[in-house]
């Protein structure tokens, strides 16, 4: 046991490592790489990572299968729980939600700043409280909810640098909370086919970048020229792309095998510490300040994740 928490915490730290870096690398690529394409590669690449991934978890399952006939009824759900027609619908409709969700993340970034963008991003816990009382009826207490707000005040006092200024409305916060918004209630939607064994996780994450990145590349080459795409040709372009896909994609498999080892409560934890690692690269590689103000946001923002993963552990015990 003591094993598998060392193992956990070292996948979930490299995680936030690598989370830490994508509003990083977003803002670093050349001007010329729009974000259009960037997310089409990107998705892409990040496809190509996924696709052996996927293969061996379904020979893994067939393995499974044929050694431990008690739960066959289980492990065909999950090999073909993925022909049902709403299961179709649902991968469909999740690859073309992350057709328009990189391309938000990628506009967003560049207008918010890496460190906000990564402070923003926090906020997922909180619809992901409302989606999960709304479409999947789980209750959220009292103190969930306050430290909701305390979560919001923190992303607040950050955005606004302690409320100097509020009445400065940067589009960019909006794209991302937007953005935020729409993955998550995919999560939420997906979060009850992984609980009913329809449907696996490296599978909805090949299937739905394999969709983003053709969808998104066939629309762009409606409207440009093919002769366009030179531009991802140049190495000092495609390496941005490349190391986008790389990251985002290794990053969504160290959370997966954080999962493996540790309860979601710690590892959502863990996952919180994300604004320092941005803030930490972002000095470094772009030479952005990090503020008392992002120092007291984040610092109330991780306080409040702690709390509400506290009492959602508790309510289930």
């Amino acid at each position: 046991m003591e094993n598998n928490i060392k193992k956990g915490l070292i996948f979930g730290i490299i995680g936030v490592f690598l989370i830490g870096l994508q509003p990083v690398i977003a803002n670093s690529r050349p001007s010329i790489i729009d974000p259009y394409i960037f997310a089409a590669f990107t998705a892409l690449i990040e496809a190509t990572i996924f696709l052996p991934l996927y293969i061996f978890e379904r020979k893994k399952l067939n393995s499974i299968r044929e050694t431990k006939p008690k739960i066959v009824g289980k492990i065909d759900s999950l090999l073909n729980g993925w022909k049902e027609r709403a299961n179709i619908k649902l991968l469909l409709i999740i690859g073309l939600t992350f057709t328009i969700v990189p391309i938000l993340l990628y506009i967003g970034y560049e207008l918010a700043g890496a460190i906000n963008s990564a402070i923003i991003l926090k906020s997922e816990i909180i619809f992901a409280l409302l989606f999960g009382f709304i479409f999947l009826r789980e209750k959220f207490t009292k103190t969930q909810l306050v430290f909701c707000f305390l979560l919001f005040f923190g992303l607040i006092i950050t955005i606004t640098q302690g409320f100097s200024n509020l009445l400065e409305l940067n589009i960019g916060i909006l794209i991302l909370l937007l953005s935020v918004v729409l993955f998550t209630f995919i999560h939420t939607l997906t979060k009850v086919k992984l609980d009913k064994n329809e449907l696996f996780p490296t599978q909805i994450i090949f299937i739905r970048n394999l969709l983003s990145g053709i969808i998104i590349l066939s629309i762009y080459l409606i409207f440009f020229p093919l002769e366009d795409l030179h531009i991802i040709l140049k190495p000092k372009n495609f390496i941005f792309i490349l190391l986008m896909g790389l990251d985002y994609g290794f990053s969504l498999f160290f959370w997966y095998k954080t999962l493996t080892y540790i309860q979601i409560g710690t590892a959502t934890i863990i996952n919180s510490l994300t604004p320092f690692t941005t803030a930490l690269f972002s000095f470094i590689i772009l030479g952005y300040a990090f503020t008392i103000f992002h120092l007291i946001g984040t610092f109330i923002m991780i306080f409040s994740i702690v709390m509400i993963v506290r009492e959602k552990e508790i309510k289930l015990d």
